[in-house]
């Protein structure tokens, strides 16, 4: 086969799709769910498509949308006014992941599903993406109030009875956080599905590193899905002349130089003004409109899922949360094989309940559904409470003790009296190759392309390049939900050095089932102890500043204590399972050291436990 420069960039957008459809299908929508709900059947069975209709911005940039409604028998779209479901992608709407027929990056929902039940769906090509004018800046200010606009502009069409909901994965549930903070006229729900609420935290530079492992395969994907001649290049050159001149200078003007700045280590690289317009949660109080989060314990965006839910939550505007055992294809596609289990059905039947209710005013019993729902690694079982840190949580300290040597032996983990020690970390840079860290961090598409390998589930072989700190065998089971604080005692002999930490399940038979993860590079250390968390008054949420201000190396040999940010989960440790946390200096390839602390990270790193050194472990749990 000959291969060129364009098929070179499409390489990541196969490979994607390919990794969609080796995942599991999903349910049908027919059955009666547990609770007696059952999804109504379609009303039509016929649809027509208007392609790439323009839509203008306030800044006079157009954006191109793909309308669908219902349709007669003889192809005409039916003449009632329905309401409509936005989604907003950039992955080019032309493509199967930028659509609803089995969309990797968009929702798992048959094609047309909604359609035949009486809404419309409008599909559009995000700000300077697919076949939209104007330059691609990911979630900067302009594109944030595009996301409005687009729904005002749907509100106000003469096929819309003016309510608009909005749907979609990952990008297109981000897109739905922006666009609610606007209120805009006519939205009344939202249902996004593995969104971030912090992108720089949750998944750019997990602890002060870079991601080297989720973005780069992003990028190149939206890149491949720009490179893609809009429909309308023949009937309106003009306006493709224009879009194709935007995305040149999008990516040679913007986007690109931000990449840049990030993997140089420039402004991007750390959490400053870049930023600030990028995140939904410091915003997250202006969402008023209902609304259903879907995220995965195994998600790129697993650390900002609850955090989301919690701030809509305190503003008394009605939402839903489940956190399933999902990566995120697995959750952003609804085909996670335990998303039927949680007893909702599948991800188009909760979906269509959800705006049923909202949208069509119809009663679907959204009150049998708990605020949240989640899935508790461990025993297998869904556990229903009314908040994500919920009145029967205490915050239970174990602290570790004594000294480990790789590969040798571990150290303690106790709630009781400790044994002071010193273990050396020497880093590897193997560590984290094949893990489930490794396959998060790829969004799912390690395991799905390498689904025998048995290091997505067994820890063991990676635990051997770090070190590890054992408890005793539970006597009953401990069960965790939430954030975790790692609080670790540290030296090192180049001034920096990054720490990679797993909190673990070990079976009697030795078996390593990785729970969760947290990271922390050791010159990123400060903390603000104001906007950290605190369960019993002891913290359970590390909240660390990431500016390049407050990067400090630390003095080589000098002790510090550092808080690693251990990412929320729920799990259960059952009788004769141990809890570990293990310890190591490398996470590959999730993380990258910025270029100006690249060499610095190889140098051995000392854990102090006991003693003066109170090295522990801090997490919400349920007794």
């Amino acid at each position: 086969m000959k291969v060129n420069a364009r098929s070179l960039m499409v390489l990541p957008v196969v490979a994607l799709v390919l990794a969609s459809a080796a995942a599991a299908p999903a349910r049908s929508a027919s059955a009666p769910l547990a609770d007696g709900w059952k999804p109504r059947p379609a009303q039509w069975h016929d649809t027509v498509t208007r392609k790439d209709l323009a839509i203008r911005m306030s800044d006079g940039k157009i954006l191109r949308g793909d309308l669908t409604l219902p349709a007669t028998a003889d192809g005409k779209a039916v003449k009632q006014k329905l309401p409509v479901l936005v989604t907003i992608t950039p992955y080019n709407k032309r493509l199967p992941i930028g659509t609803n027929s089995g969309a990797l990056l968009g929702t798992n929902v048959p094609a047309d599903y909604f359609v035949d039940r009486g809404y419309a769906e409008l599909w559009v090509d995000a700000r300077g993406t697919g076949s939209s004018e104007g330059r691609w800046s990911a979630f900067g200010e302009r594109e944030n109030k595009d996301a409005g606009e687009v729904v005002t502009w749907a509100h106000r069409q003469p096929w819309s009875n003016g309510k608009v909901g909005m749907q979609g994965g990952s990008y297109l549930g981000i897109e739905q956080l922006f666009a609610a903070e606007q209120q805009p006229p006519g939205l009344k729900a939202i249902f996004p599905t593995v969104p971030s609420a912090d992108p720089y935290r949750d998944v750019t530079a997990a602890g002060g590193e870079l991601d080297a492992g989720f973005l780069p395969q992003w990028f190149m994907l939206v890149s491949a899905a720009g490179a893609i001649p809009p429909a309308f290049s023949l009937t309106d050159p003009r306006s493709a002349l224009t879009m194709a001149v935007d995305h040149l200078a999008g990516g040679v003007g913007g986007t690109l130089p931000e990449v840049l700045s990030g993997v140089l280590g420039g402004d991007v690289a750390y959490d400053g003004p870049y930023w600030a317009e990028r995140k939904p949660i410091t915003r997250i109080d202006k969402v008023k409109v209902p609304t259903f989060i879907i995220g995965g314990e195994y998600d790129i965006f697993q650390r900002g899922e609850p955090l989301l839910f919690e701030g809509i939550q305190r503003n008394g505007t009605p939402v839903k949360f489940i956190d399933g055992p999902w990566n995120h294809l697995q959750a952003g596609s609804g085909r996670g094989k335990e998303f039927g289990a949680a007893g909702y059905g599948s991800l188009a039947e909760l979906e269509l309940r959800w705006f049923d209710h909202w949208i069509m005013g119809q009663d679907t019993g959204l009150d049998q559904i708990a605020p949240v729902t989640y899935y508790e690694q461990g025993t297998g079982r869904w556990v229903r409470t009314q908040k994500w840190i919920a009145s029967d949580l205490s915050a239970k300290t174990f602290k570790l003790s004594g000294s480990s040597t790789a590969a040798v032996r571990p150290g303690g983990l106790t709630t009781g009296t400790t044994t002071p020690g010193r273990s050396t970390l020497q880093p590897l840079p193997v560590s984290g190759l094949c893990t489930r860290s490794t396959d998060q961090w790829t969004g799912g598409l390690a395991s799905a392309v390498l689904n025998d390998l048995p290091c997505w589930t067994d820890n063991r072989l990676n635990d051997a390049t770090g070190l590890t700190f054992d408890s005793a065998p539970a006597t009953k089971t401990l069960r965790l939900q939430g954030p975790i604080d790692a609080h670790l005692y540290v030296s090192t002999s180049t001034g920096d050095g990054m720490l990679s930490l797993a909190v673990e399940d070990v079976a009697p038979d030795g078996g390593v089932h990785r729970i969760t993860g947290g990271w922390e590079s050791i010159s990123q250390r400060a903390l603000d102890k104001k906007r950290s968390r605190y369960l019993d008054g002891k913290m359970i949420q590390p909240w660390h500043p990431f500016l390049k201000s407050t990067r400090k190396d630390l003095t080589p040999g000098t002790i510090a204590p550092v808080d690693v940010e251990i990412f929320p989960t729920g799990a259960a440790i059952r009788p004769g399972h141990r809890l570990r946390l293990a310890v190591e200096g490398f996470d590959v390839p999730h993380l990258a050291p910025l270029p100006d602390g690249g060499l610095k990270t190889l140098g051995p790193m000392t854990i102090y436990t006991g003693g003066d050194h109170p090295s522990s472990v801090t997490m919400p749990v349920r007794e």
